[in-house]
């Protein structure tokens, strides 16, 4: 296992992206880069994919975005200077830095996702094989909407949601343990939640910048500089195979993935029926058992469809 910090220029300053590597760079096949989710969360809860590096014997490398986890913080910078395109540039510095950018795959969970998916339709990276998206919305837009359906199904608590965030009482009790309802339905089923994702939580807890920048004050007041985000007119851009996976449990609901289905030209579709935003840990045995078939299938380059 490997650690080290990634330098990344951004305009004339440098800042550090943090990274780990479980395997070794030098054998055992393609590399599979790991993306988290937020934005504003960290490497910690996208940990069990360690298990691919047992399964598959491939190297699997974690990083922190920058303004998150291990990697630089800067709680003063101007809210423009939070972008997509400043993610999408730091993934691909850290692809050269690691000397992989000619032969990897990548893996995006939630945000995480969303930003793999915004570096491969504009990038266009020839070196990656294999692209797998999780629990991702093709756009904000049909986030927004996704939490509205949440929202329908569960009005008391949207209520109490709705009251608070016309009053801008954000921090309140009420409203935080009305989140916390929905989570437990929505964003992870397990009870307590696991010890890699609550380090996650509280990583964001304690340096909300990136969040509340990008996102706003929760999920579920969608008010951040990711508002209007799509990447739906560039999916066509994908070229390489890519796994689809989602839940129908999930806060990101259904319509909210079938744009990637329609519109990327290799792409299997799988739903997880026993998880909500987290199958690493509510549905682990499938979830990395269909990523592992999907990168050691025999022909790379057939059709996939969907299961």
């Amino acid at each position: 296992m490997t650690e080290g910090h990634a330098p990344f220029r951004v305009g004339a300053e440098t800042y550090q992206t943090w990274y780990k590597i479980v395997g070794d760079l030098g054998a055992g096949g393609r590399p599979i880069v790991c993306v988290h989710g937020g934005g504003g969360m960290s490497h910690h809860y996208m940990l069990p994919h360690k298990e691919l590096n047992s399964r598959l014997g491939v190297p699997v490398i974690f990083y922190d975005q920058l303004g998150n986890g291990g990697s630089t913080h800067i709680p003063d910078a101007p809210k423009e200077f939070w972008k997509a395109e400043l993610w999408v540039d730091e993934l691909e510095n850290l692809l050269k830095h690691l000397g992989i950018f000619d032969d990897f795959d990548l893996l995006g969970h939630s945000w995480g996702g969303m930003l793999s998916g915004q570096f491969t339709a504009t990038r266009m990276p020839a070196g990656l094989k294999n692209l797998i998206i999780a629990d991702s919305p093709a756009s904000v837009p049909l986030l927004q909407a996704s939490t509205d359906t949440i929202l329908e199904q569960n009005p008391e608590v949207a209520a109490i949601m709705k009251k608070h965030a016309d009053a801008g009482t954000f921090a309140d009790p009420e409203y935080m343990a009305a989140c916390l309802v929905l989570h437990k339905k929505h964003f992870c089923i397990i009870d307590p939640m696991p010890e890699d994702l609550m380090k996650s939580v509280a990583s964001t807890m304690e340096d909300p910048t990136v969040f509340s920048t990008m996102v706003g004050p929760s999920s579920y007041n969608l008010v951040g500089n990711l508002v209007g985000w799509s990447i739906i007119d560039k999916l066509h851009n994908i070229t390489c195979p890519v796994l689809l996976l989602s839940s129908p449990r999930d806060a990101v609901q259904t319509f909210a993935i079938i744009p990637w289905f329609q519109n990327i030209k290799k792409v299997k579709w799988v739903e997880l029926y026993n998880s909500s935003h987290m199958p690493m840990f509510e549905e682990p045995e499938r979830y990395f058992q269909v990523i592992a078939d999907f990168l050691t299938r025999e022909s790379p380059n057939a059709p996939l469809g969907t299961k």
